[in-house]
């Protein structure tokens, strides 16, 4: 086994003043903790290198959104111009979600050993053909070829909470993840609208089953321009590039396999896999269902079914958010254990709105007042879920983002296989899969951190943060100094402990700058 080595000391992280600058030698716009994570979110900043990852991650899930979910808003109009049947529809469907699974898991691969930057990139420029593709599509077979591969895009949600991870203090970090994640989601309510209005605009210069085809080069282009501005115009951390950091002696040179081994080795990784799966993955059903359901179910036409469909996504602009803040105050006062509660509880929640949603099918007001409220559990689930991720291993952050990530995208292939592909009418899938939700989400509760506790059982004596980061480490490489870098992070995680028990500290107070 190749022992990752560490290469000298950086001479730039404190300058002479005691500002801490990057490897350039530039002072953070932003107060930074000991490894130079941002102690602040401020919002109307674009500045290098944190808030410019902050907006960029976002926007790039956002376009992935529009570009996966172009479709569903126009469905009445495809599948008559394709000649498509339910099954066939669902079918797409199922792919425009199940192709970024496999991505979901290779991201995790990319961003611990390439950086987020090349995963963003990569993943936007490589599927705009099969965005571009989709206005040559003939039959079921290519319209579905294109929905999977298109789908691979939504990976970039994977590089989105990895870099927002690596970009902000643990004590924000659920806002962080749970705001960019949000906004990026925001792409899938905003695309039930958007998409129709492109298409009735394109009316003008077209029949319909050219104007929808049409349709699809906003999108693409979209991705193709942010996919240019990431790739020249970001950083992968704080202190700079992947290769800088390396050559600096910032960080290791990582080594897949035991990056890799260490992940899928951990078990609370796994149980956040299966719950992921019912909020994440809900959503993702929903973003397929919702429009072509109220379409059908209330007689409505394509502008109308589009845009109250949009509700649903466009919770997003706010509700995942106020997911993570709420890991993020309860851990103020209970740590870890606080997070797991607040997980547990909003996503049952929303397991029993969406058992209520499902037997609303015959009042149109009833529906959209009940999907408005599941919509805004299901999104502070998915903030309260990464709330929890970034602290199951530092080591293997994207093993673990990825495969959680990859979870969601098989909770709704899983859900769309069961009870959206004609065994249920619509409105009976939905209740059904709000008793799935009750009932897998009970695998928070054996989700345990000897250093913090779980939701019933408190910390095992004597174990520490170190202790738990460190193990994931041989001895050869903790002499080597490859696990340096991660004693930094076990110190600042301190903050997970409940209230009373952390170690005094003189940090200033870390907040979120509002709009």
């Amino acid at each position: 086994m190749n022992v990752e080595k560490k290469t000298g000391e950086n001479p730039a992280v404190v300058a002479d003043d005691g500002v801490p600058r990057d490897l350039k030698g530039n002072a953070f716009d932003l107060p930074v903790d000991t490894e130079h994570k941002a102690k602040k979110i401020k919002l109307l900043s674009f500045a290098r290198p944190h808030m410019r990852a902050f907006h960029l991650s976002w926007m790039s899930f956002f376009v992935s959104f529009l570009s996966t979910f172009a479709a569903a808003p126009m469905i009445p109009v495809i599948r008559n111009n394709l000649d498509l049947t339910k099954e066939q529809l669902g079918d797409a469907g199922i792919a425009a979600v199940t192709g970024t699974i496999f991505c979901r898991i290779a991201m995790g691969f990319v961003c611990d050993t390439l950086g987020p930057r090349y995963g963003h990139s990569s993943l936007l420029l490589g599927t705009v053909p099969a965005v571009f593709g989709m206005a040559l599509a003939d039959g079921s077979i290519s319209f579905l070829l294109c929905r999977f591969f298109i789908g691979f895009s939504l990976a970039t949600f994977v590089a989105t909470q990895f870099w927002s991870s690596v970009m902000f203090n643990g004590k924000i970090v659920g806002t962080a993840n749970a705001t960019t994640a949000g906004w990026g989601n925001l792409g899938g309510g905003v695309t039930q609208f958007l998409m129709p209005v492109i298409y009735t605009g394109l009316l003008a210069y077209g029949p319909p089953f050219q104007a929808w085809r049409m349709a699809y080069f906003v999108p693409g282009s979209c991705q193709m321009l942010l996919g240019m501005v990431i790739l020249f115009f970001a950083q992968d951390l704080p202190d700079g590039q992947y290769k800088e950091c390396i050559k600096a002696g910032e960080m290791a040179k990582p080594n897949p396999w035991r990056i890799f081994k260490q992940g899928v080795s951990n078990y609370r990784m796994w149980c956040m896999v299966l719950t992921y799966g019912q909020c994440f993955g809900v959503e993702l059903t929903m973003n397929n269902i919702i429009s072509p359901y109220l379409f059908d179910q209330f007689d409505l036409n394509i502008e109308i079914a589009g845009a109250l469909g949009s509700l649903f996504g466009l919770m997003n602009l706010f509700a995942r958010s106020l997911g993570g803040l709420a890991s993020d105050l309860t851990a103020a006062k209970y740590g870890m254990r606080g997070r797991l509660w607040t997980l547990w509880v909003v996503q049952t929640l929303e397991g029993g709105l969406c058992i209520v949603l499902g037997r609303l099918y015959t009042t149109l007001p009833g529906t959209l007042v009940c999907m408005i409220m599941f919509s805004l559990t299901v999104q502070m689930a998915e903030g309260a879920s990464y709330g929890v991720v970034p602290y199951i291993s530092k080591r293997a952050l994207g093993i673990c983002s990825g495969f959680i990530g990859a979870g969601g995208n098989a909770g709704s292939t899983i859900a769309q296989a069961i009870f959206f592909k004609g065994a249920y009418s619509t409105q009976d899938g939905i209740t059904y899969m709000g008793v799935m939700i009750v009932c897998v989400t009970l695998l928070v509760i054996p989700i345990y951190f000897p250093m913090w506790g779980g939701m019933f059982c408190g910390p095992k004596e004597g174990v520490t943060e170190v202790d738990y980061y460190l193990a994931d480490f041989t001895e050869e490489e903790k002499e080597a100094g490859v696990a340096s870098s991660v004693l930094k992070f076990a110190k600042e995680a301190a903050s997970e402990r409940a209230e009373q028990d952390r170690p005094s500290e003189d940090d200033d107070k870390i907040t979120t700058v509002p709009l």
